[in-house]
């Protein structure tokens, strides 16, 4: 795979439980892979509080609550040719109440979000069923590549 950027910014009091840029690299790397691209890729995450998750969804989603992950795809003008993939917002507090909720490892849950949001970045969707399978179906086998469960089994 060519080079792989991934830059990761921190906007919260404190960073306790959260990953180091580290596991995001990895983690970006893994869903790329998964995906089968090999040009270089720029991916930028932003680790926010629910005030700017919630913000940032009701500003580009309309929906006005704290969400898990934002996925903000490059729109580079035509002729522009950058490895810039886009960005991705991840919302640590709400992160660390769905591994919660869900019985999940807290690490397990920040790399499927990861994956997840680099998914859409490279154009994939689960807007229909069958988008929905595909995708989750290569986030799964990305995350076993990573020793981790499906997250998606009841």
């Amino acid at each position: 795979m060519s080079g792989v950027d991934v830059a990761v910014g921190y906007a919260l009091a404190s960073r306790k439980g959260v990953p180091a840029p580290a596991s995001f690299r990895r983690w970006v790397e893994s869903a790329l892979k998964g995906a089968r691209r090999r040009k270089a890729s720029e991916v930028a995450i932003r680790i926010v509080d629910a005030d700017e998750a919630q913000a940032l969804n009701r500003q580009y989603r309309g929906r006005d609550y704290a969400t898990n992950v934002l996925s903000f795809p490059a729109e580079l003008p035509p002729g522009i040719d950058l490895p810039l993939l886009g960005d991705l917002v991840i919302c640590a507090p709400v992160v660390s109440r769905e591994a919660s909720e869900q019985g999940k490892k807290t690490a397990d849950h920040w790399a499927h979000l990861t994956v997840h949001g680099t998914l859409h970045l490279l154009g994939y969707d689960h807007v229909d069923e069958t988008e929905a399978e595909a995708m989750e179906a290569l986030e799964t086998r990305i995350l076993a590549g990573l020793g981790i469960a499906d997250p998606y089994l009841a």
